[in-house]
């Protein structure tokens, strides 16, 4: 059976249209992190500066050496870091695990990780550095140093 070519004309728009709602609806995802107390962190909103995701734990000696070194960094305007707890401590123990080992910088409630596809690490602490237009550009393993992580991220 044949069409009329204004339906066919009229059935290819609709197509095009449905096509670029669905494209322009795509990018509008926007990803939140959640802190550990609760409150919401949009992902956008770092974009324009580095992002060190550090991962830490309570046992890991290294990761308590590099915490000041992290906390000096978050100060700088064009860098925020995020913690993520290893061992999956959430809500006021979080906050109090936190306090208690001196991490000023924000700690998300959740790995991000798997929403990035990250791979969980497989040594502590580990730090992914995140470009400002929001690439992984590396991997950091070991306790870092505020110079250390300055000489890659330029600055």
């Amino acid at each position: 059976m044949q069409y009329p070519d204004s339906v066919r004309r009229r059935s290819g728009l609709h197509v095009l249209a449905v096509a670029l709602l669905i494209l322009a609806m795509s990018g509008c995802q926007k990803i939140e992190l959640e802190r550990a107390e609760g409150t919401k962190l949009n992902w956008d909103t770092l974009r324009g500066q580095w992002v060190l995701v550090n991962y830490w734990a309570e046992w890991c000696k290294p990761c308590l050496e590099e915490i000041p070194e992290l906390n000096e960094l978050d100060k700088a305007p064009d860098i925020t870091v995020l913690a993520v707890n290893f061992d999956g401590v959430r809500g006021d123990a979080l906050v109090e695990l936190g306090e208690r080992m001196g991490i000023e910088f924000t700690m998300l409630a959740d790995d991000p990780g798997p929403g990035f596809g990250w791979k969980l690490p497989v040594a502590l602490p580990a730090t992914f550095l995140v470009n400002p237009g929001g690439d992984l550009v590396e991997t950091r393993f070991g306790p870092q140093t505020e110079e250390e992580l300055r000489a890659v991220i330029g600055g």
